[in-house]
């Protein structure tokens, strides 16, 4: 199969570090590049210490053809995974990667998705809706926020007194547990 996986991050990189461990002794899939909006973003001092080679752009430069396509194009990537990066994917690269751009969101869509819908802000109306489960979506990236076509949901019951930090938990079990499997799973199609 040998596939080439490029991640996007914007913040620590939890599930990034977690695909970058479960994939590091294969063969068959290598996660190739690690990119960021965010030059003070934790993921890029994992990536370094894996000897991933990273881009930081602004969101002018992923807008605009140029730098962005150059790494994709030097690093041959084959999927592009969306694990917590916050900015909307442009239209040319969601053609260019047809069903090969995944994300994965915190939330079971279509609740709780959308623009400013991330991380804690996610966790918090969660909570505030009394919803009874929550979990983790993963789907294809289109040109709007969450709207994609879904590949994988798994949900986890919630206990009235949860917290959002207690539902966070939860949910990231879940992203972890389910996120590589889904991804080599579309590799291979």
């Amino acid at each position: 199969m040998n596939k080439n996986v490029v991640i996007f991050a914007s913040g620590t990189g939890s599930n990034a570090a977690n695909l970058v461990d479960l994939y590091k002794d294969r063969s068959d899939i290598n996660v190739v590049g690690i990119c960021s909006n965010k030059q003070e973003a934790k993921v890029l001092d994992m990536a370094k210490a894996n000897n991933i080679d990273t881009l930081v752009f602004s969101k002018a430069e992923l807008e605009a053809e140029g730098k962005v396509d150059q790494f994709m194009a030097e690093k041959g990537a084959d999927c592009i995974v969306l694990a917590g990066f916050l900015l909307r994917f442009p239209a040319r690269l969601v053609a260019r990667f047809p069903n090969r751009i995944l994300n994965l969101h915190p939330a079971l869509l279509p609740k709780f998705g959308g623009k400013g819908m991330y991380g804690m802000n996610v966790h918090r109306a969660v909570k505030e809706a009394s919803e009874p489960l929550s979990g983790m979506t993963i789907h294809y990236v289109n040109e709007n926020y969450d709207e994609g076509a879904i590949i994988r949901q798994e949900s986890v019951e919630l206990n009235p007194d949860d917290t959002a930090e207690e539902i966070a938990g939860k949910v990231l079990e879940l992203e972890h547990k389910w996120f590589a499997p889904t991804i080599e799973q579309i590799l291979k199609t």
